[in-house]
């Protein structure tokens, strides 16, 4: 039986199935990665470390079986990795989508009042999570770049393209990754010259563009040799097309070290006052799917950061035992903004706070405030996002390793007052990327054809208690978003 291999390759780890012509995962295997933090607000990767985890899923897999008809390739969006175009040696580590360090280059362009152009153009605002900034900052911090750069030696990519050309020696990116950059254009579907000039980043270091589910070439590693590669997309994407979400009305939520909520919309819009993005959600040769996103920067990564913070021994499963214990936090709330806060609110400046605490608050609370966050952050971008499109959603498609926390998800439920759909298969971005690889193999003519089984959590709560906890909520986000600002 032949198999597509879909890795993923992620923020902590890389992950990889082998899925059949059923569209089903037979076979599943991950290896871990670091997170570097090198300085404050600065998040670094070994770019060869996720290589060496790529090859070893790789590895995991082929032992499974050889038999493979095809790769997929699907990944943690906007990080940013610089490799000489001649050798393929990395020039500096990747700077991952959560490093803010590219903060006082976009306000430099904020001031020079580029924003409209960008926004008109990419559909997103600017903001540090965003890769061109990131490729600014390496070329004016890392000695001889820039010059090399305009001789034409470097290649700046995202992940895909840095797994793309350790697979097959070429520098490529597809189209929903390259909408993550600033620099691609929605309405063009290419690279924009005049948007790379005001990034000042050679137009040429870039990839060559590729549609999401089409030929990206043939492997060249010894065990994969000859294999074609026939789809690349961001995880956040390809986890769209994994629930199935095809039309506008459908939304998801991917809960990983970060989340993303995404809806298909029929074409971009120009809103000059949205605080959401607009982007590719995927492409094949035939047709150009549009999508209306959110990005919520620590929800995962609160939960990591909290447990670390308390020193809890057994890390996330001590916290969610802890959070198990108790009810509810007891009024206490915890607003994971170390780092800023991404949609809807798009603030820099704001920093984590936790307020409410009384003199019988416990650890256990705080734990239940944690995983309150999450869910919490999530109806932020849901209502934000029915805002804009002015469709209701009925109901909200969950994926990712979060989401087999049961009592998560019924929180979710609770908060939104929505059904919550969660998906059966974890890893859905995985499955996602094969299901686009399967439509260029011809296995199945369309994604909907597929299928996507779910389990259903329903609101237990009554409207009055969701809205008085939910503006709560909104109190202390306001609190996070005032703090630092009067310090200054």
């Amino acid at each position: 039986m032949s198999f597509i291999l879909a890795i993923d390759q992620g923020t902590t780890n890389t992950k990889a199935l082998l899925v059949d012509r059923n569209a089903q995962a037979v076979h599943s295997c991950s290896a871990p990665l670091r997170v570097l933090h090198p300085q404050a607000d600065f998040v670094e990767q070994d770019p060869l470390a996720i290589l060496n985890s790529v090859d070893q899923v790789i590895a995991d897999c082929t032992a499974f079986s050889r038999d493979i008809a095809a790769i997929a390739i699907t990944n943690q969006r906007e990080t940013v990795l610089a490799w000489d175009r001649a050798t393929g040696a990395p020039l500096a580590n990747a700077i991952t989508w959560q490093c803010r360090r590219a903060t006082a280059i976009c306000d430099r362009l904020r001031a020079a009042g580029h924003e409209s152009i960008l926004r008109e153009r990419t559909g997103l605002g600017i903001d540090p999570l965003f890769s061109a900034a990131k490729i600014t900052w390496l070329l004016e911090n890392v000695a001889g770049l820039r010059t090399r750069a305009n001789a034409g030696e470097v290649c700046f990519g995202t992940v895909d393209s840095w797994l793309l050309h350790h697979l097959t020696g070429q520098h490529l990116s597809d189209h929903s990754n390259a909408a993550r950059t600033q620099l691609f254009n929605l309405h063009s579907l290419t690279w924009d010259a005049e948007l790379a000039a005001i990034f000042n980043i050679p137009l040429a270091s870039l990839p060559q563009l590729r549609t999401s589910s089409g030929n990206f070439g043939t492997c060249t590693l010894p065990s994969l040799q000859g294999v074609p590669i026939f789809a690349a997309i961001g995880d956040s994407h390809a986890a769209l097309a994994g629930h199935g979400c095809t039309t506008p009305g459908a939304v998801k939520a991917t809960y990983g070290t970060g989340s993303s909520l995404m809806t298909i919309i029929p074409a971009p819009t120009s809103r000059p006052d949205s605080q959401l993005s607009q982007t590719i959600a995927w492409s094949t040769p035939t047709s150009t799917h549009f999508a209306l996103e959110g990005n919520i920067s620590m929800t995962g990564s609160a939960l990591t950061w909290l447990a670390d913070f308390l020193a809890l021994p057994n890390g996330i499963d001590d916290l969610i035992d802890l959070a198990n214990n108790v009810e509810d936090s007891a009024g206490v709330y915890f607003v994971p903004a170390m780092s800023g806060l991404g949609a809807p609110h798009w603030d820099t400046a704001a920093r984590g706070t936790i307020t409410g605490l009384s003199r019988t608050s416990t650890r256990a609370h705080l734990a239940r405030a944690a995983l309150d966050s999450i869910v919490f952050q999530v109806r932020d971008v849901f209502d934000a996002m029915q805002y804009e499109i002015d469709i209701p959603f009925s109901a909200l498609h969950t994926d990712g390793g979060a989401t087999r926390n049961t009592i998560l998800m019924q929180l979710q439920a609770d908060v939104l007052g929505k059904p919550i759909h969660r998906s059966n298969t974890e890893d859905l971005s995985a499955l996602g990327a094969a299901r686009l690889a399967g439509l260029a193999l011809n296995w199945w003519t369309s994604l909907d054809q597929l299928p996507h089984p779910s389990a259903t959590f329903t609101p237990r709560i009554s409207a009055a208690t969701r809205d008085s906890h939910y503006a709560a909520w909104q109190h202390a986000v306001a609190q996070a978003r005032l703090g630092l600002k009067v310090d200054r």
